[in-house]
């Protein structure tokens, strides 16, 4: 082999320098042949025959609760349904190929012409529902890309509906199945391969690799963190562009810092405000850019607003449990902000397991005859009975406890974990989205204030995080009257008289909503149910100056959420001017900001400023690409 370079074509010079070949050459190699497309299909049929194999192995062996999978005797699937599920999926491999060799195969192919009929499937086939990871118009321009997209949509279809025809198990080992087979098909998409994704091969051949050299350098980074990264860690600073309404840190506990805000009015509510965000998160999700803080927006609206900054566990954490976030953390709270501003009752804010939390803290103050600490509460997805919890029920079973036990051996759970498991809940979305764009394409980070917070995990005390899923997810504990005790008390929902908002998201899939609603048949005080549009996230922080989504509400009796639903008004936009009107009705009256009412004025002196340092604490380093 000769060491000389050969002095490059014209068609190369034009492309990149000369150095890499033109992108159009390269699609030309693929130009089918007779034996190209019989060695297409015997090889795509063989991987689909191998797949459909192996998931219908592990189909047939369920988990009897041991750590091994105990093969079954009995038929595992429902005859009709596997029948069904086989003879569809039959009749759209055949047709799949027919497509396949009328569109190129024939004298036009071989020519290289334009084939003579189109590929696309019918609008009634598992190949032609729309996925965007497929949405890049060359999964369909070439045949082979084509053949491969549609393969797999339909083995992927296959399988779940197999899953579906299972009989003669738990129902849960059902799910559990369902979500397994729905991950292992998210996993096998050929989008998350670069031999099988023709933007990624595409984008290799025009920067002659280094997408590939930039997404390893991501991988590695994520690999040294612990953690997949999906925002530009760079470009935010807590304090700095998000979580910087103005306000003081005015007490400070081993559990939480309680943050007061600067009023922007001349007047406020007299019964002020006080927000407890979940402590598995950061609690600036309330407070990310000043567009999106319901905290500012909140404090504009005339709200005298403070809020709990929980500390991110660790090793002296390791004994704190339920008792201590209900009696030291939310209603020593409530006691600080009464005792401060000289009131005898606040608002309240719960979100998520805080929201769960505070519902106990209610119930807790009304077996003391303390009831009347809280003027209201707001709950945002927030349940109580966790009889139909969504997918994250799947992850809660004596294995998966034994092993969060044993994650915790310092007296805590790392955040990372956590976020991991809830990453899974949305696979597609949360993990190989990031793998392809970022791994595969070596895109940069995009600058995305809620991507940074979902990855600023915090750490969750062991003892309360064991207790929380066994009690709560596994056992349902919270919703039996005197299930739980706080500090030696019994607890009931059904006393909680405390006027109620609960606000609950349509495509939540951490607190689906048909689990928030229950929540209102626990409540015995006047309850107001709001379903708005979007999830766990972007249904809470949902500022009116965006103008999306929408909201439902219904005033009339409803008994279930169908009902609700059914009979239901919509509104265009953000809930949140609806739940103000809502509080300003429980406590109309206000008063004139001064003293107290002012920051650090009162008889608690500031501690540091806004957002304080307990939300700065337990971080990890974050991705600098």
């Amino acid at each position: 082999m000769s060491d000389a370079v050969s002095e490059p074509t014209k068609e190369q010079d034009a492309t990149n320098g000369g150095i890499l070949p033109d992108i159009s050459a390269f699609s030309g190699l693929f130009q089918p042949t007779l034996s190209q497309m019989q060695l297409w299909t015997r090889s795509i049929g063989q991987a689909q025959q191998l797949l459909l194999e192996h998931a219908a192995g592990l189909m047939n062996r369920v988990d009897n609760g041991a750590t091994v999978l105990a093969p079954r005797t009995e038929p595992l699937f429902r005859p009709d349904g596997l029948a069904q599920a086989q003879a569809d999926f039959a009749k759209e491999a055949v047709a799949l190929w027919q497509r396949f060799l009328d569109s190129h195969i024939g004298d036009q192919a071989l020519e290289g012409a334009a084939p003579a009929t189109s590929m696309a499937p019918p609008s009634d086939s598992p190949a032609a529902r729309k996925d965007r990871r497929f949405a890049d118009p060359k999964w369909t321009e070439h045949p082979f890309y084509d053949m491969i997209r549609q393969s797999y949509l339909l083995a992927s279809d296959y399988l779940l509906r197999l899953s579906d025809s299972v009989d003669g198990i738990d129902p849960r080992q059902k799910e559990q199945m369902r979500f397994a087979t729905q991950g292992l098909v998210d996993a096998l998409s050929p989008a998350n391969f670069p031999l099988t994704n023709p933007v990624v091969l595409q984008k290799t051949i025009e920067t002659g690799g280094e997408n590939l050299v930039r997404g390893l350098r991501h991988m590695l980074d994520d690999m040294e963190r612990g953690q997949l990264t999906q925002a530009d860690g760079a470009a935010f600073e807590v304090g700095v562009n998000i979580a910087v309404t103005p306000g003081k840190v005015i007490k400070e506990t081993p559990l939480y810092q309680l943050i007061h805000y600067a009023p922007t009015t001349d007047k406020v509510l007299e019964t002020p405000l006080v927000i407890f965000p979940p402590w598995i998160n950061r609690f600036y999700i309330l407070d990310l850019s000043a567009e999106k803080s319901f905290v500012k927006w909140a404090v504009d609206q005339g709200i005298s607003v403070f809020i709990v900054s929980w500390k991110s566990a660790d090793a002296s954490m390791k004994d704190v449990d339920w008792d201590d976030y209900i009696i030291r953390g939310q209603i020593d709270a409530i006691d600080t902000v009464r005792s401060l501003l000289k009131v005898e009752s606040v608002h309240t804010i719960g979100y998520c397991v805080a929201g769960t939390t505070l519902a106990a803290t209610l119930a807790y103050l009304a077996a003391r005859g303390e009831a009347a600490k809280v003027a209201s509460a707001t709950f945002f997805t927030t349940q109580v009975d966790f009889s139909e919890a969504g997918d994250i029920m799947l992850f809660i079973d004596d294995e998966q406890l034994k092993l969060v036990e044993q994650l915790s051996a310092p007296g805590y759970l790392d955040g990372r974990y956590m976020a991991a498991t809830f990453n899974l809940l949305r696979g597609q979305d949360l993990i190989w989205n990031y793998v392809v764009n970022n791994y595969l394409l070596g895109q940069d980070y995009a600058p995305f204030d809620l991507l940074y917070w979902n990855g600023d995990t915090t750490n969750l005390p062991a003892r309360w995080h064991k207790n929380y899923l066994t009690d709560f997810y596994r056992d349902n504990k919270l919703a039996l009257p005197g299930g739980i005790s706080i500090a030696g008390v019994p607890i009931d929902l059904h006393k909680i008289t405390t006027p109620s908002y609960v606000q609950a998201g349509r495509e939540d899939h951490i607190a689906p909503p048909g689990s928030v609603w229950k929540m209102t048949g626990y409540l015995a005080g006047p309850t107001r149910f709001v379903l708005a549009g979007s999830g766990h996230i972007a249904g809470v922080v949902n500022p009116p100056a965006k103008n999306k989504y929408q909201y439902w509400t219904n005033d009339g009796p409803v008994s279930s959420l169908a009902e609700f639903v059914e009979g239901a008004k919509e509104t265009a936009g953000s809930w949140w001017p609806d739940w103000a009107a809502w509080l300003r009705a429980q406590a109309p009256k206000e008063i004139v900001v001064k003293g107290a009412r002012i920051p650090g004025k009162g008889k608690l002196k500031p501690l540091e400023p806004a957002p304080g340092s307990y939300v700065k604490s337990g971080k990890i380093s974050p991705a600098n690409p």
